[in-house]
């Protein structure tokens, strides 16, 4: 530190609280391959588990940066015109502008075009196979009949047997 209070005069004690914003930069980095991967999970794989890890995930990253953007409360205060009219406060727009980016561009369009596309390619796979074929029970997640299926198994005495 210089005795006059030059260019090396900084000090970071009071802006801690920045470091919590660490999983919000690093979710702009890598957020939206990972709800790629998670729409592609949700739309491969039945049943809650995937869908609530899509929930789950982007949780902290967003809610970080929200509180970032609504407090402090008093950035909310509705402005009056000299005619009296109140206005939308201002800082509405920057936060409409952070949902449609972050919350939207960032979280919520990535995880639509993965879910989007792998029901699309599974969609078009089952077009290109034809109906009834093994793949589409496969899919289905039914095992399809056959001589080892003990329900379509005949037994030796039996009419149709011959």
């Amino acid at each position: 530190m210089t005795p006059g209070g030059g260019a090396d005069d900084v000090r970071y004690s009071d802006e801690w609280w920045v470091l919590l914003l660490f999983p919000a930069v690093l979710w702009v980095l890598f957020g939206p391959f990972v709800m790629v991967g998670l729409g592609v999970w949700c739309a491969s794989a039945p049943g809650a588990r995937a869908r609530l890890w899509s929930v789950l995930v982007p949780l902290v990253p967003v809610l970080t940066s929200a509180s970032v953007m609504i407090f402090p409360l008093s950035r909310w205060k509705r402005p009056v015109r000299v005619d009296g009219a109140v206005e939308a406060p201002e800082h509405l727009y920057d936060f409409l502008g952070y949902l449609a980016v972050y919350v939207g561009g960032v979280t919520v369009l990535p995880w639509l075009l993965g879910y989007g596309s792998t029901r699309l390619l599974r969609f078009v796979r089952a077009r290109r196979r034809g109906p009834g074929s093994p793949g589409e029970a496969l899919d289905a997640g039914i095992s399809p009949p056959g001589p080892a299926s003990p329900s379509t198994a005949e037994a030796p005495g039996s009419p149709r047997a011959t």
